[in-house]
């Protein structure tokens, strides 16, 4: 800051402890924005007699009255930037107002002696306007004198010059920081950079518009800094999610079944891994295959949430032993609980593929093999074989989805339909998303017999396994003019003349 002539500062005198003969910069004729009225008030102007006078009540020169975080340097006649000072010796303290008088920008300057005070002027509440309004929670900028005492004091041995910005960065780490050094401590000031702070200045080399664009340089990279670490912290969040969503799907344990499973899982909700439907596969001990797919209503994490209790409560009761309308009562019984409201309910399909004869797994591969088909509410599963177009399972004991009807409703009753699975049979599997979606502009829907229809032609073209059921999901988000908003799940069972393959 250029010395003025008179080898003093203009004001000093008005400042307890002021030092005789410090230079100041000359400041031009323009007040410096002060606080609220109920609040003490900013460092006074020192040419002004009412500044003179609210000095001799107020000799602290502290402000209560914090703002918001990020705010930029404003020009004159705007809201003003709220700066905490943090200066011990008072006359460099008068060298940063008249700097900030000549910056040409508005700047509400409040002063602290030291950290003690600065703390307290930051963790007061906001002040409200007369209509009402908050004028914000916390200081627009800190300018901190690195040589201002820091407390509490640092043990003998261990200071590194920058206590006082650890200990600030420390209670106040939203906030900007700007570093005031003297002409020797260049190398301090970048340190400070390096240890958080947003820029350093030197003290008596510094003018208004220096400290201007200092301030306006420190605000606009705080925010930049905080809203990378908001980015960094919604992909480490996304990262997370995703992991936990990926490890809530299913792993089929189908070994030794002799059975290719393909499975394809798109939830509707956009950046999400899972939706509400479900599905599973298992094998247990006596060689019966147990398959479920299920779908319950809406597309939220509620009810991604449920499917997953689903799924896992299906599971387990079928390793504990139940099976048909018992499994699906007691499956009913979870969804009552687990349910937000009752009007939640979910729709499901199971298949369970009885074991052959009492030979070996594998022995009857080329045989017709029985099973049992069990409708709630759920469309049926699609039939492939290679002597004959796709054909719908049928579907004339469905009952109710779960979640619908009471258990002890007489109409709440899943009945099984048996069927014959000849040598080279093939199941598809699916949620009503996959088949809900529009064919063209018009309102018509593809429907069962438009997706039966669909996978013949693909079949035809010799497309098996995952390709088959990519070409076919491809070609419905085709014929819908774009993504499927619902969730969709498709699983294809086949049996398969080698050891399980998953696709």
């Amino acid at each position: 800051m250029p010395a003025t002539g008179d080898g003093r500062a203009p004001g000093a005198a008005n400042l307890p402890g002021a030092h005789e003969g410090a230079p100041v910069g000359r400041a031009r004729n323009r007040p410096v924005t002060t606080g609220p009225a109920t609040a003490a008030p900013p460092i006074p102007h020192p040419r002004s007699q009412a500044a003179r006078a609210a000095h001799a009540a107020h000799p602290s020169h502290v402000s209560a009255a914090p703002s918001g975080p990020g705010q930029d340097v404003p020009a004159d006649g705007g809201t003003p930037l709220r700066l905490l000072v943090i200066e011990d010796d008072v006359s460099d303290a008068q060298l940063i107002k008249a700097a900030a008088a000549d910056s040409g920008t508005s700047i509400e300057i409040h002063w602290a002696r030291g950290l003690g005070q600065a703390t307290a002027l930051l963790a007061q509440p906001a002040l409200s306007t007369r209509r009402g309004r908050s004028r914000g929670s916390e200081f627009g900028c800190v300018l901190l004198d690195l040589t201002a005492l820091a407390d509490p004091p640092q043990p003998p041995g261990t200071s590194d010059g920058l206590e006082g910005l650890h200990e600030l960065l420390r209670r106040a780490p939203h906030i900007p920081v700007v570093v005031l050094t003297d002409a020797a401590g260049a190398e301090l000031g970048a340190a400070a950079v390096a240890a958080g702070a947003q820029d350093f200045l030197i003290k008596h080399e510094t003018d208004g518009p220096l400290l201007a664009r200092a301030l306006r340089y420190a605000v606009e990279r705080k925010r930049a800094d905080e809203s990378q670490r908001r980015l960094v912290e919604a992909e480490l969040r996304g990262q997370e999610n995703a992991r936990l969503q990926r490890h809530l799907l299913p792993t089929p344990l189908l070994d030794g079944a002799g059975l290719s499973f393909t499975r394809r899982y798109r939830p509707g909700r956009r950046r999400a891994l899972l939706g509400g439907d479900f599905y599973d596969a298992v094998r247990t001990d006596d060689g019966t295959v147990h398959v479920v797919i299920g779908d319950v209503c809406g597309h939220g994490p509620d009810e991604a949430a449920l499917g997953v209790a689903l799924r896992i409560a299906w599971r387990t009761l079928v390793f504990a032993g139940l099976t048909g309308e018992a499994l699906l009562t007691t499956l009913q019984h979870v969804l009552e609980h687990e349910r937000r409201s009752d009007e939640i309910f979910a729709t499901l399909c199971m298949v369970v593929i009885e074991p052959g004869g009492a030979g070996s797994d594998l022995d009857s591969l080329g045989a017709a093999e029985n099973a049992r088909l069990y409708l709630a509410g759920h469309p049926a599963p699609l039939l492939l074989g290679r002597d004959h177009d796709p054909v719908s399972l049928p579907a004339d004991l469905a009952g109710p989805a779960l979640g619908l009807l009471p258990c002890h409703d007489g109409e709440a009753a899943w009945p099984a339909h048996r069927i014959e699975l000849r040598p080279g049979w093939r199941l598809l599997l699916y949620t009503d998303g996959l088949i809900e979606g529009r064919v063209g502009a018009g309102s018509r829907r593809l429907g069962q017999d438009g997706l039966a229809g669909l996978i013949g032609d693909h079949q035809a073209a010799g497309l098996t396994r995952g390709r088959l059921v990519d070409s076919a999901i491809a070609e419905v988000e085709e014929l819908n003019g774009g993504a499927l908003t619902d969730d969709v799940a498709v699983l294809l069972l086949e049996r398969n003349p080698v050891q399980l393959i998953l696709g």
